[in-house]
């Protein structure tokens, strides 16, 4: 039995529509960690960028960054930055804190999400250590100070963009933090030292 034109035709075109579904799912499920990566990359909405190391370059330019806590309503947590604002000039390091109660009476897991605002921003304002980083559990009533260690790169100040923002908003929002393998319970740091670095 010999398979004419419209016969081969026909197979190509069901392989064809058999494909497209299985190539658009797999795009939707790309799509998440790709936009990331995209945000990360350009600043894109006020994510800031992760930095191995701090600035070699420090400019007399001082900017204000203002610091912003949220909760989601599900976590029965406090959170609120330890200080409200603080002047870094372009290149420095600095380290604010941010305080985190757990209200219940029992351990809860939580991960923070972040950005910065103006968006433009974003590009330029760099994590060298920060809280978010990981998922944090806390104990039932403990209450912990979780540092972020950042800075602002210089080359803000050349930015068309961005040269002109003389404060940055910081803001995390803290959720409940789910997968399913139980909870971990975080590391105690040494007395006088913060965890969640």
């Amino acid at each position: 039995m010999s398979i004419n034109n419209t016969d081969r035709n026909n197979i190509k075109v069901a392989a064809l529509a058999g494909a497209l579904p299985v190539l658009m799912l797999g795009l939707a499920y790309a799509s998440v960690p790709l936009y990331q990566m995209f945000c990360q990359a350009t600043g894109y909405g006020g994510t800031t960028q992760r930095a191995a190391k701090a600035s070699d370059v420090i400019l007399d330019r001082t900017v204000t960054v203002l610091f912003d806590a949220n909760v989601n309503g599900q976590l029965p947590w406090k959170f609120e930055p330890v200080q409200r604002t603080l002047d870094v000039k372009l290149g420095e390091t600095a380290m604010a804190f941010y305080r985190a109660t757990n209200t219940s009476d029992k351990p809860v897991t939580g991960r923070a999400v972040y950005n910065v605002t103006p968006e433009a921003a974003g590009i330029h304002f760099n994590k060298i250590a920060c809280f978010c980083f990981t998922e944090q559990t806390l104990a039932a009533g403990e209450s912990v100070e979780m540092p972020v260690t950042f800075f602002v790169d210089p080359a803000l100040a050349s930015d068309p963009d961005a040269k002109n923002i003389g404060t940055i908003v910081l803001s995390y929002t803290f959720s409940p933090f789910t997968d399913n393998k139980p909870a971990t319970a975080a590391k105690k740091a040494p007395e006088g030292q913060p965890k969640g670095t």
